[in-house]
């Protein structure tokens, strides 16, 4: 699913109306008759219908939604508190044409039972917070115990962020148009949505660098195993962290790591561990030895803010020999500067020490191999210099941000995760709940998207596959019955072992 900024949908609807100005019909004729089609669907036959009308466009669409279910013989109450005479010309059409087909206006909210409120206050263009009579208005709609239609998307939310300009209606449908907008699927746009719907308005829209996050971002690297392979044929993923207090970060990753494909999982921990009792198949070596075997690498996972763990990261960019000594975890025998370097995911505690060094976050780009970034906001403004706020005020541009700076393929988690590569391209995810808001869930999206590096995946493929199959574990854990409250970390990777491996054959049975 294609998604459009507002300045992108402008030149379309721009194109549009130029296109179409001889013509007896209009984009908001089209919407309003797609959208009276879903609220009468929405509505009991014999309960009236509540349109709410705002002073633009969107509001033009509701007058349109209004005169179509009034022609289909319901009952429809508009409350309007505008001035008709400020109306946007397509819109004032619009209402004159209720008037004419004697539908009343009502500044007021009327008294009533009403089986569905549309929301046609403010569309994409709000660009202020919506404060005085129409945030009382969204309060009570947000009130209304009913289904709530939003037209294009819920008032108050903004199209290109999810941000909430001052208040927000919380919609159970919106029918959005044209195409689908980057705020409807990130941070407060999935609370506010409900259950979306698209109407191209019979549009052809061009896909250009942003997209809804799907199987056909990474199908073609679903391929069934050959009978003729080995664990080699698999590659081996090293995951290093796990500092005192914190080995089971590490663990987390590397059994996501290891059940994800990973031939090999080598854990290379600064606090000794001698095994894992749970998982007995994971090599646990020193820092060096397991650097050394990983054909993909995860650094971050329980790493801590030591200068051990800063030197790791140091060498491991660099190949640098130590500035005054070997840190005590890690032995002289380093990976040799000159072999080829291997795919490097940084996470947790290695984006905090990356943010807190600026000559090393400088240099990060001359990472000679595909980098991959998984930060949480916090981590983001770390890495950016700025506030957590500005990263998520605008999360599709600060997750672009940091791919340019970085050189690297970015999964900026949170409501919506946001993966974009330094060429431009982002996709949102859609898959997963609230489960994903505890402890150690970040690990095993390092593990799982380290075993996908080990098996050859490209960074880009391997991360947004890992971000889908996440996300698309906790649902099915929720399906099952385990959580969304109490969900685990550990509990994810079970499930998305058993996705992959359906996916990967559905996929296979198509080539």
């Amino acid at each position: 699913m294609i998604l459009l900024k507002v300045a992108e949908l402008r030149k379309i609807e721009a194109l549009h109306d130029s296109v179409a100005a001889s013509r007896s019909f209009s984009l908001m004729e089209l919407a309003g008759s797609a959208a009276a089609r879903t609220a009468q669907n929405l509505c009991a036959a014999d309960a009236a219908v509540l349109v709410c009308a705002g002073p633009g466009n969107n509001g033009g669409d509701a007058f349109v939604l209004a005169r179509e279910l009034h022609r289909r013989g319901k009952a429809v109450v508009v409350h309007f508190p505008g001035n008709a005479a400020a109306l946007p010309t397509d819109a004032r059409v619009a209402h004159r044409r209720c008037i004419d087909d004697g539908i009343t206006m009502h500044e007021s909210v009327p008294e009533g039972n009403f089986g569905l409120v549309v929301d046609g206050l403010f569309g994409i263009g709000l660009t202020r917070p919506i404060e005085g009579k129409y945030a009382d208005l969204i309060a009570r709609i947000n009130a209304f115990a009913g289904p709530v239609l939003a037209l294009d998307i819920p008032s108050g939310l903004d199209a290109d962020t999810g941000n909430i300009l001052g208040c927000a209606v919380r919609a159970s449908h919106t029918i959005t148009f044209i195409a689908a907008k980057p705020g409807l699927y990130t941070l407060a746009g999935p609370d506010h949505c409900g259950r979306m719907q698209l109407e191209t308005l019979k549009l052809d829209v061009a896909p250009g660098s942003g997209a809804v996050l799907s199987l056909a971002d990474y199908a073609h690297c679903l391929r069934p195993r050959l009978q003729n392979s080995h664990k080699g044929s698999n590659g081996s993923l090293a995951v290093i962290g796990g500092a005192e207090g914190m080995l089971g970060a590490a663990i987390l990753a590397a059994r996501a790591g290891l059940h994800l494909g990973a031939g090999r999982v080598f854990v290379g921990t600064l606090a000794p561990i001698a095994s894992d009792p749970g998982q007995p198949e994971l090599m646990m070596r020193n820092v060096a030895s397991a650097l050394e075997h990983g054909t993909a690498l995860v650094i971050g996972p329980g790493l801590g803010l030591s200068n051990d763990a800063l030197e790791i990261i140091r060498r491991t960019l660099f190949g640098a020999p130590p500035a005054i000594r070997p840190p005590s975890t890690i032995s002289t025998n380093w990976r040799d500067p000159a072999q080829q370097a291997p795919p490097l995911l940084l996470d947790a505690d290695a984006l905090t020490l990356i943010g807190a060094h600026p000559v090393l976050a400088k240099n990060i780009a001359r990472y000679p191999a595909p980098l991959l970034l998984t930060p949480h906001p916090a981590e983001a403004a770390r890495l950016l210099q700025c506030e957590t706020d500005e990263i998520q005020a605008d999360r599709v541009g600060a997750s672009l941000r940091l791919a340019r700076r970085f050189h690297a393929v970015v999964a900026l988690k949170g409501c919506g995760t946001v993966v974009a590569h330094f060429d431009g391209r982002w996709r949102i995810n859609t898959r997963g709940n609230p489960g994903l808001a505890s402890g150690g869930t970040g690990d095993v999206l390092a593990g799982m998207t380290g075993a996908l590096l080990a098996q050859g995946w490209p960074a880009w493929e391997a991360l947004g596959a890992a971000v889908q199959l996440h996300g698309a574990a906790a649902e099915y854990c929720v399906q099952q019955g385990s959580g969304p409250i109490g969900l685990t970390a550990s509990e994810i990777i079970g499930p998305a072992r058993e996705l992959l491996n359906t996916w990967t054959n559905e996929s296979g049975l198509t080539r």
